[in-house]
């Protein structure tokens, strides 16, 4: 894919900040109490656009399936990890290894794609 006009390792990163920005958008809608509070509510919709356009970006190089599956991956346990380690979530064996999982999936499709 070298007539991309964004590189391979670019767009992995773009897709992994978005991941990221993802977390940011779960744990701000918890903050908005049901969209009652306006800041959290600027956060949440800020974060999501942000997420989406990176998104959009690392896309036009990984496909769809792959880029799609690692960007819910990154965020699903992303948000389960600072939900159990900031915001008094249970921290138990099994959560933390299926979690586990999600990464190692993570991890495979950025190996093998």
């Amino acid at each position: 894919m070298t007539d991309q006009p964004l590189g391979n390792a670019l767009a992995w990163t773009y897709l992994i900040i978005g991941g990221v920005f993802e977390i940011g958008m779960a744990v701000g809608l918890k903050y908005t109490k049901g969209f009652t509070r306006l800041w959290p509510i600027v956060g949440a919709i800020t974060s999501m656009t942000v997420s989406l356009l990176l998104l959009a970006k690392a896309l036009q190089v990984i496909p769809v399936g792959t880029g799609y599956a690692v960007w819910t991956g990154v965020g699903a346990a992303g948000t389960a990890l600072v939900g159990m380690f900031f915001l008094g979530e249970p921290r138990t064996a099994a959560r933390l290894f299926f979690i586990f999982l999600i990464v190692v999936g993570i991890v495979g499709l950025r190996l093998f794609s």
